[in-house]
C-alpha cells in the first residue's frame, strides 16, 4: 500500500503576500485560490514536477504563521536553484555542502523556513527526481 504525501500547510499572515512570493518569485505552480466563505480560503500550490502541494489561506491551519520550519525539497541541482531564488529577489543562504547532499536554505516572508537538497549520488535511483 502507497502512502503519499499531498499537501502541507504553511500558516501566514498574509495570504496575497504569501501567494505572490510562492508563485512569482519561489515558481510554484497556483493549483487553486477559492474563497469558501469570509472564514475560509483555500490556496494550494505546487512545486514544478512535485506530486506533493502546499495549502496556504484563511481558517486552513491553527498554526501560527511562521512556525512551519524545515520543509524540505529535491531539487536536481542546488546551484541552479539558489540561481533561481537570488535572480527573484528571494534571500537564499549559499549551497551547503554535506556528505548526505548539496542543500540551499531561504525563507519565506513570514518565517517559514525551507530546506532545498540535491541528493548525493550515491542515493538510490528512487529517491532521484527528474
Amino acid at each position: 500500500m502507497d502512502w503519499k504525501i499531498e499537501l502541507v500547510a504553511i500558516p501566514v499572515s498574509d495570504v496575497d503576500r504569501a501567494k505572490a512570493f510562492y508563485v512569482d518569485q519561489v515558481g510554484f505552480n497556483a493549483d487553486h485560490d477559492h474563497t469558501v466563505s469570509d472564514d475560509l480560503r483555500f490556496v494550494q500550490l505546487t512545486p514544478p514536477g512535485s506530486a506533493c502541494s502546499i495549502v496556504l489561506g484563511t481558517g486552513v491551519t491553527d498554526m501560527p504563521p511562521g512556525s512551519q520550519k524545515g520543509v524540505q525539497i529535491v531539487v536536481p541541482n542546488a546551484d541552479e536553484a539558489r540561481a533561481h531564488l537570488v535572480a527573484n529577489n528571494v534571500p537564499a543562504s549559499e549551497v551547503d555542502v554535506q556528505d548526505w547532499g548539496r542543500f540551499v536554505y531561504f525563507s519565506d516572508p513570514d518565517g517559514n523556513t525551507w530546506s532545498l537538497q540535491e541528493l548525493p549520488a550515491w542515493a538510490p535511483a528512487n529517491q532521484q527526481t527528474t
